[in-house]
């Protein structure tokens, strides 16, 4: 069979930033379109002694809704108050932000090296999943509030705005935490509702968010 080619001079594109070439119906077979998996900021916080980071569709410019199949929040630099051995957690709302309890069943594994190279562990960690509860998830566990101590992650979360099926979602953080070792916490689960999912909240387990940003993207 022979092979079909393209004339190139019969190729008439205009070049326009952040596009990407695909393919369509016509003869000449291209034009610019988006470029698939683009990450479009939405919304960025930064922590001052807060108590809670709040990401709720509608409000303060923030879109969580059907306009993005999935949404990344990226944080960076979170360090603690007040609290040693503080967890870093986020819970799910279906009821733009009135009440942060979303059922989810959830899955922890972490690893971590001791600076002094004493301890080093790869495991799952019963006391950091839920089974159907209703609590906050846990991200990361056990960070001090050294002035040098920090953390920093992601959080997938997929189809929040579908009504059919349950919410889920992935992640991952690293840190210094309070062996002092290098610590990773990786999560997954599902928020157990076929409600859409409107808001996100993250916070510590106990005392205030000292210091830190939190970015939330949707994807294109």
């Amino acid at each position: 069979m022979a092979l079909s080619k393209v004339d190139y001079n019969s190729l008439n594109v205009t070049a326009a930033a952040s596009k990407a070439l695909k393919w369509n119906s016509t003869p000449n077979g291209f034009e610019t379109g988006d470029v698939g998996g683009d990450l479009v900021l939405i919304k960025t916080l930064t922590a001052s002694s807060s108590g809670t980071l709040s990401f709720v569709n509608g409000s303060d410019d923030v879109v969580l809704n059907s306009t993005y199949k999935e949404y990344v929040f990226k944080f960076m630099d979170i360090h603690p108050g007040t609290a040693d051995s503080t967890q870093w957690t986020f819970n799910l709302s279906a009821d733009t932000g009135s009440n942060y309890n979303v059922t989810k069943t959830t899955t922890f594994v972490q690893c971590y090296n001791n600076e002094d190279d004493t301890a080093t562990s790869v495991g799952y960690n019963t006391s950091g999943d839920l089974a159907q509860g209703t609590g906050f998830a846990q991200m990361f566990r056990s960070i001090n509030n050294n002035n040098d101590d920090s953390l920093a992650g992601y959080l997938y979360l997929y189809d929040p705005s579908n009504t059919t099926f349950v919410k889920h979602f992935v992640g991952s953080t690293q840190g210094s935490n309070a062996a002092p070792a290098s610590y990773q916490g990786i999560f997954s689960g599902y928020g157990n509702t076929t409600s859409a999912v409107d808001a996100v909240q993250f916070k510590m387990n106990t005392g205030n968010i000292d210091a830190g940003t939190i970015k939330m993207y949707g994807v294109k």
